[in-house]
């Protein structure tokens, strides 16, 4: 072979070499785009209104935002590695924008003392003190009552829960608490009112404490009665609330969205609240973020400790959404922090645990 040969040679090798390494690329540059395209589907869900949200197919593909972080991450890196601009220009901005929108998840805007984290420190071995300035929180569905009674109180016992807040209790399920022993830790309750749109079941609040002004439906709502009390925590009233409106299932978006807002309305009363429970809604839903306004904070997205999935649970699919929260009045000197999340058996959602300090 002579030299005119070997040079063609070596030419038609680069350009195979080249196609294949263009070929290659433009197939996974295709998936980048494709997986673009399905962010900015779920980011322009996001920023839907809420006035146009109240079908089923928005709520549900604003649950999964959170997920849409790291794919983008992953095409702003190939897209800046492979000089693809207008992707990664496009990719750089849906990322930021997903940040700037769970920053506080990561961000804390507040933390707890080293007092409350040692009062609620589950290696002591020491009882709660009722008397100080923290308490520690627990809300959890319990699945039309099918969750272990045993394994709640249990959880209360270990970590030390002074506040407990039950969503979707039946009358049965309260006397396997009373069997398996709640109110030996808990001895204070109030009870949502029956009726025909409790959803699931009735509301419970379980207290360690005497709770004043009681109230066993706080505001008229087309679902389970909010049940009310009051405690005093370092001298500071706080009213505590376990809620659960209505999920946005087919039929019941009207629902959904009408708890939220009634839920909402709470912040037209003078009081310091803790708003414990199932809502059906995650951070990222317009509905949820108008509830929170100007009055509330949600702890999850205030305390920086990640997000804490609670639903499904108990399941071959891991908890994929945030729909269990504590909501909190803003400057009522509250603070929640060391969030965290405990699986009991029988429930489809975690237990959501946290710890409340009062300034």
């Amino acid at each position: 072979m002579d030299r005119t040969d070997k040079g063609s040679t070596v030419r038609r090798n680069a350009l195979s070499r080249w196609w294949r390494g263009r070929a290659r690329h433009g197939l996974i540059s295709l998936l980048m785009w494709l997986g673009m395209l399905v962010v900015l589907v779920l980011m322009a869900a996001r920023m839907v209104p809420s006035s146009r949200s109240a079908g089923r197919v928005i709520p549900e593909l604003v649950a999964f935002v959170p997920f849409a972080v790291l794919p983008t991450l992953v095409v702003v890196l190939l897209s800046i590695l492979w000089h693809r601009r207008i992707l990664a220009v496009l990719s750089a901005l849906c990322l930021a924008t997903l940040v700037v929108w769970h920053v506080g998840y990561f961000v804390p805007h507040h933390t707890l003392s080293d007092t409350a984290r040692s009062a609620t420190s589950t290696s002591s071995g020491t009882a709660p003190n009722t008397d100080d300035r923290v308490l520690r929180l627990m809300t959890l569905n319990t699945l039309n009552g099918r969750v272990s009674a045993s394994k709640v109180v249990d959880v209360v016992r270990t970590q030390k829960v002074e506040l407990l807040a039950l969503q979707e209790v039946s009358q049965g399920f309260l006397q396997e608490l009373s069997d398996a022993g709640i109110h030996d830790l808990l001895p204070y309750s109030a009870l949502g009112s029956s009726g025909r749109s409790d959803n699931g079941g009735i509301n419970v609040l379980f207290s360690a404490t005497q709770m004043s002004d009681q109230n066993t439906s706080l505001l008229p709502i087309e679902t389970s009665a909010m049940p009310a009390g009051s405690l005093s925590i370092g001298g500071t009233t706080v009213r505590f609330v376990s809620a659960h409106p209505n999920s946005p299932h087919k039929g019941g978006q009207g629902l959904w969205s009408e708890g939220l807002t009634t839920i909402a309305k709470l912040a037209n009363y003078r009081h310091s609240y803790v708003i414990l429970g199932d809502f059906n809604a995650t951070w990222d839903h317009a509905r949820f973020r108008e509830l929170l306004g100007s009055s509330f904070v949600d702890a999850g997205e205030q305390a920086g400790e990640g997000f804490h999935m609670t639903y499904p649970a108990n399941s071959t699919i891991p908890p994929l959404i945030e729909i269990d929260h504590i909501v909190y009045s803003r400057d009522a000197g509250l603070y929640v922090g060391d969030l965290q999340t405990i699986s009991v058996a029988g429930s489809d959602h975690l237990a959501l645990l946290a710890t409340l300090e009062a300034s």
